[in-house]
C-alpha cells in the first residue's frame, strides 16, 4: 500500500508536542480498544497485558506515514511515559509501551466524549448562569475556572459570567468553582431568557461561531473523499481532527445555531468515515503491531 503525504505537517506542526498528541490519538483508538477496559486485562507471561500495548518499532512505522520525525516521534513516547500515561516493558532490546490505569480511565473518558459527540438534543429553553469574582492575582484560579468551563460548554459574556443551554451540567460548573476555590459569593441560577435583545446576538457574544464553522468547513473539506491513500493513517488523522471539537463546540440547539451550520454535516461525515476506515486501520495496526 502506498503511503499517504505527510498531511500532518500541513495541520500541524510535526515536533514534539503535536506528537505527543498525535500519540494520544493512537493510544485511543488501537491501544486502548486491544487493553481493554479502564480496570485491565489479563496479564500475559511478561507481566503486562497478553494483547495490547504499543511496540516502539509500529508507533515509529505509523508515525512515518503522518511525516513526523524519528526523534519527535521517541520524545513523545518519553515524555508520555514521564508524565504516568505508559509504563515501558522491555523485551530483549525491544520495548513495548502499556497503557497505566491512569491512561486507561483518561482514554476511555475522552473517547466517551469523542465517539458520542454530534448534535444537541431537543432544548427546554432553560439556561445555566454562572456568576463568579475571580481575583485578577489568583492566575491559578482564572485559568482553572476559563479552561474547565470553556472545556463543559459553557460561553463567556463577560468577566465573572458564563452561561450554558445545557442544565444538566450545572453541577459540572459547581464542581469546577468550588475546585478553583472561587465558590464563596459566587451564584448559579437555572433559568429562562426573557432578555431586551435578541438570543442569537447573545450567543455571538459568547461563543466564536463563525470561526466554530469554518473549522467544521475545514474538517469537511479535508475527510470529503472516503478512499484515503493508507487507512492507517487516515483514521489517525480523522480522530485527531475531530477530538478537538468537543473542547471548542458548545453543541448548542438548532433554534441557536446560524441557518448554514456545518457542524451537522461534519458530525455525520466523522461517523460515517471512522466506521469505513476502523476494520482497515485496526488490521493494519495489528500488522505493524506484530511481535517478531
Amino acid at each position: 500500500m502506498e503511503p499517504a503525504p505527510p498531511a500532518l505537517s500541513r495541520r500541524h506542526e510535526a515536533g514534539a508536542q503535536s506528537a505527543r498528541g498525535m500519540l494520544l490519538t493512537l493510544l485511543g483508538e488501537f491501544v486502548l480498544p486491544a487493553e481493554g477496559p479502564a480496570e485491565g486485562p489479563a496479564e500475559g507471561p511478561a507481566g503486562g497485558p497478553a494483547d495490547g500495548g504499543a511496540w516502539t518499532s509500529a508507533v515509529l512505522a505509523a508515525f512515518d506515514r503522518l511525516g513526523v520525525a524519528e526523534k519527535a516521534t521517541r520524545q513523545a513516547l518519553m515524555r508520555t511515559s514521564n508524565a504516568g500515561w505508559l509504563k515501558p516493558d522491555k523485551v530483549g532490546r525491544r520495548t513495548r509501551w502499556l497503557l497505566t490505569p491512569a491512561a486507561r480511565a483518561m482514554l476511555t473518558d475522552g473517547a466517551m466524549r469523542i465517539y458520542s459527540f454530534g448534535p444537541a438534543r431537543d432544548w427546554d429553553g432553560q439556561w445555566v448562569i454562572v456568576q463568579a469574582r475571580v481575583p485578577d492575582s489568583d492566575r491559578r484560579a482564572r485559568h482553572v475556572v476559563r479552561t474547565r468551563l470553556a472545556w463543559a460548554g459553557y460561553g463567556s459574556l463577560g468577566p465573572g459570567l458564563w452561561i450554558s443551554p445545557h442544565t444538566e451540567r450545572e453541577r459540572e460548573a459547581v464542581r469546577v468553582l468550588t475546585e478553583a476555590g472561587v465558590a464563596d459569593g459566587a451564584n448559579v441560577f437555572v433559568a429562562r431568557r426573557t432578555g431586551l435583545s435578541g438570543a442569537h446576538a447573545m450567543v455571538a457574544a459568547a461563543w466564536d461561531l463563525p470561526a466554530l464553522g469554518a473549522a467544521y468547513d475545514e474538517f469537511v473539506a479535508d475527510f470529503r473523499d472516503p478512499a484515503p491513500r493508507d487507512v492507517l493513517a487516515g483514521q489517525l488523522e480523522l480522530v485527531h481532527a475531530w477530538r478537538r471539537f468537543p473542547a471548542l463546540d458548545p453543541s448548542l440547539p438548532r433554534e441557536l445555531l446560524p441557518a448554514r451550520w456545518s457542524g451537522t454535516e461534519a458530525a455525520r461525515l466523522f461517523a460515517e468515515r471512522h466506521e469505513q476506515w476502523q476494520a482497515g486501520s485496526r488490521r493494519e495496526w495489528k500488522r505493524l503491531n506484530s511481535e517478531p
